[in-house]
């Protein structure tokens, strides 16, 4: 999806269009707020949001969607494989849009989270699933925070 926003013209009809398909394509209904989420999600290239941070760019554009329905569209899209839900603790769910695999660094006095560039860490050494259970993927999250006096102070 990022892509197929991306590579289309700058030009809304272009990504809404795209996303209208793509919403078809995957069974997904395809609604005034969906479209709306899409072009917001995917129309600048790969990103990391949260349900909160995505509802305040929806209401500033002036689209229609309340926070549940925004977190409905996070929910539907990762279900169908266009997003990928990140698991990080405490309260907040991250999605993001680039669903290959890859690792994050999350910095934690700024609630934001960073992609770690290419292949920037080697996992080895796991132990065995617990019976009954097989691996499926490894996320790496590294938390970090600036160095030094916060930059308010």
């Amino acid at each position: 999806m990022v892509e197929t926003m991306t590579r289309q013209s700058r030009n809304g009809s272009d990504n809404r269009d795209a996303a209208r398909d793509l919403f078809a394509e995957r069974g997904l209904r395809v609604t005034q707020p969906r479209v709306a989420l899409a072009e917001l999600l995917f129309g600048n290239g790969p990103r990391h949001v949260s349900a909160e941070s995505l509802h305040e760019e929806l209401v500033r554009s002036g689209a229609p969607g309340s926070l549940s329905s925004v977190y409905r569209t996070l929910n539907d899209l990762s279900c169908a494989g266009l997003l990928r839900r990140m698991p990080i603790c405490g309260s907040t769910a991250w999605f993001d849009t680039q669903v290959e695999p890859h690792h994050h660094f999350y910095a934690e006095d700024e609630d934001r989270v960073i992609d770690v560039p290419g292949n920037g860490v080697h996992v080895g050494n796991l132990p065995p699933p617990p019976d009954g259970y097989e691996f499926v993927g490894i996320d790496v999250l590294l938390r970090v925070r600036r160095r030094g006096p916060p930059p308010d102070a």
